[in-house]
């Protein structure tokens, strides 16, 4: 028995620094738990986030059509800007565009319905009464985990969609914001990178789009947008999923903004 108690000594401390060694790991390399501000160190000193692509050197966007609105964002990690210091798109349309915006964002979370931060989750649990603009990202942590696909079911019924797949979870997503805000709704996909089920997941959302009449930011099949970062890929990600302030300021946001501009000005006519 004494000899059991030793053991336990000895490895219960070791275990526990294994433990927290791979949470502060987590944090680093990829933004995720308790230190996730080691990830913030980790890319700071990247070109692309250098002082120049800053959200206080963004120029304004005269007359832009959302400014005023109420854009509310729903993501992970790309919604929050985890490679590049906690500034992402939203924020840059934000400044540019005169909006009000409100982010969503938990690194590591999905689509599907998994624990408190899941993307259904937090999105019932918001209390924002007004909202001119939804816009939700299509996560790839939901491929990275290998969740069940699922498919666009016939109903809109807000009860009929099975969250613990990415196609019911998208569905419920939709009707739900429609439902709650009655305002246009947007999603948008990560640019090409190496991975099928995302690629089965931007089928899922086109399939999406044409039931409920969404819009989709698609920069996966837009070759243009794919091209320019592969020029400079050094420069705009830090990753292959995540781009850098520079990546953020000069590429993603004016793609994303010709998209929402196009869809608030058809609301507004």
């Amino acid at each position: 028995m004494n000899n059991m108690k030793k053991k336990l000594l000895i490895i219960i401390p070791i275990a526990a620094v294994v433990v927290a060694a791979w949470i502060a790991f987590c944090g680093y390399q990829w933004s995720w738990g308790p230190f996730m501000k080691l990830h913030d160190f980790k890319t700071s000193a990247l070109e692309g986030n250098g002082e120049k692509y800053s959200l206080d050197n963004a120029a304004p966007n005269a007359d832009s059509p959302i400014e005023g609105k109420t854009v509310l964002f729903l993501g992970s990690s790309v919604t929050y800007g985890s490679a590049s210091g906690g500034v992402s798109f939203a924020d840059y349309i934000g400044k540019r565009d005169g909006c009000t915006v409100i982010k969503s964002a938990v690194s590591g979370t999905t689509l599907v319905e998994s624990g408190i931060n899941s993307y259904v989750s937090r999105l019932k649990k918001l209390d924002t009464e007004k909202v001119d603009l939804f816009v939700c990202q299509l996560s790839t942590n939901d491929a990275s985990q290998k969740k069940e696909l699922g498919k666009i079911i016939k109903s809109k019924n807000l009860n009929d969609f099975d969250t613990k797949t990415i196609a019911g979870a998208i569905e419920y997503i939709i009707c739900y914001s429609k439902e709650k805000w009655n305002c246009p709704v947007i999603f948008y996909t990560n640019p090409r990178y190496d991975s099928e089920l995302y690629g089965e997941m931007v089928d899922i959302l086109k399939e999406a789009e044409a039931k409920w009449g969404i819009s989709v930011i698609d920069m996966w099949n837009d070759a243009e947008l794919n091209a320019a970062l592969n020029k400079n890929t050094a420069l705009y990600m830090a990753d292959k999923v995540h781009p850098t302030k520079a990546g953020y300021l000069e590429i993603w946001t004016p793609f994303m903004e010709k998209t929402v501009f196009g869809v608030m000005k058809e609301e507004t006519k």
